[in-house]
């Protein structure tokens, strides 16, 4: 039985706009609007507005909230400070990736964690599990939030004119609660483009009329509305990885090259915490004999590679694609791939990319493609 796939608040809104709309997660979400490289280039260059109301939001509260971050979660959320919001991870008892997060620390003992939304049952039922013992309580909310994010050079202007909340003081990687467009909203700093840009989590009933206002306010600066589509090759020009592509239950933190989020220094709970010992090899690992990493590769050609594609060189298979698409900020086809640690030097000869029998020439550079200039 195939059931029919969840709406957002805003639904309505994006088939009066003429999105095209695609099954994504369990949701009907919006793919585009019009041209992905227009919506794509107003972001870089103006700013565009995203309905992400499919992404999973848990709420962690109670005396050991933060006992039990800590032990279900890689990273530190103890020095995580009131307002503030942290990029880690869930992984499996054997170190596998079950899930990429933001946790944002909403007040003393209040957490929201913002899973992805084709993993937030898995994220839910992980911290559900991993809470026994804890004087902690873990809820869904996915249903109590709407989510839209404004992103772009232009964002923070568009914002501002809709604000009372101190925008400027907003560092990245925060979350603050304010006011927009007259409703209640928590307002974060985080981004998924690689362009400055705000989340802002509202009631469901809110979502339409702060989107209207939205556009009414970035108008004059070019704001349009986007969909998925552009937000995978914004993300990709940036470098940041997707769920299900640069991350899986196959791969830790380490294969990844996101060794980094991974905090063994942290002393809650003795130091324990869920994938420890796995994690802990995983590190020496990628530190003696680093199996493969992730780089970029930029094509010679026009042909665009897709994941599953085989990366080669000489004859011999060297890697895999991740991600590729068409980037409209370098104009030529772009990808993520894991290579071989001996050709992941980025401006490495040689490498190919299988496409459909033919070897395609690439070139090997360090990711991100895109980084916006401060």
């Amino acid at each position: 039985m195939t059931t029919a796939p969840r709406l957002t608040a805003l639904d309505a809104l994006h088939r009066s706009l003429g999105a095209t709309m695609t099954d994504f997660a369990g949701w009907d979400m919006p793919l585009r609007y019009g041209s992905e490289r227009d919506e794509h280039n107003a972001v870089r260059t103006k700013a565009g507005l995203f309905d992400l109301s499919h992404m999973g939001e848990i709420t962690v509260t109670g005396p050991q909230a933060v006992d039990l971050l800590d032990y279900a979660l890689v990273g530190n959320i103890s020095t995580v400070g009131n307002g503030r919001a942290r990029y880690t991870m869930i992984c499996r008892e054997d170190g596998g990736i079950l899930d990429d997060l933001i946790v944002y620390r909403l007040g003393e003992t209040e957490y929201m964690v913002v899973a992805n939304a084709s993993n937030a049952q898995v994220v839910l039922d992980a911290l559900t599990e991993r809470a026994a013992g804890f004087d902690a309580e873990v809820r869904d909310d996915r249903d109590a939030y709407a989510l839209i994010a404004v992103q772009g050079p232009e964002s923070p202007g568009i914002l501002k004119s809709l604000t009372d909340a101190d925008l400027d003081g907003l560092k990245y990687y925060a979350g603050l609660p304010g006011t927009v467009a007259g409703v209640p909203a928590l307002i974060a700093r985080t981004g998924y483009t690689g362009e400055d840009g705000f989340e802002l989590f509202l009631k469901p009933e809110h979502a339409e009329g702060v989107w209207k206002a939205l556009t009414e306010a970035g108008e004059g600066v070019g704001l349009i509305p986007c969909g998925l589509s552009c937000r995978d090759t914004l993300r990709l020009e940036a470098g940041m990885p997707l769920y299900g592509h640069e991350l899986t239950t196959a791969l830790t933190p380490f294969d990844a090259g996101l060794g980094r989020v991974v905090k063994f220094e942290k002393t809650t709970n003795e130091g324990r915490f869920v994938g420890r010992e796995a994690l802990e090899k995983a590190a020496e690992r990628a530190e003696t004999a680093p199996p493969r990493k992730l780089v970029g590769l930029i094509a010679e050609g026009r042909r665009v590679p897709r994941a599953g594609f085989q990366v080669v060189k000489d004859g011999e298979v060297i890697g895999e694609v991740t991600s590729g698409a068409p980037s409209p900020t370098l104009g030529k086809p772009i990808a993520m791939a894991y290579v071989d640690a001996a050709h992941a030097e980025p401006g490495t000869q040689g490498v190919g990319v299988d496409i459909r029998g033919t070897h395609e020439p690439y070139e090997v550079v360090a990711l991100p493609f895109y980084k916006r200039q401060k």
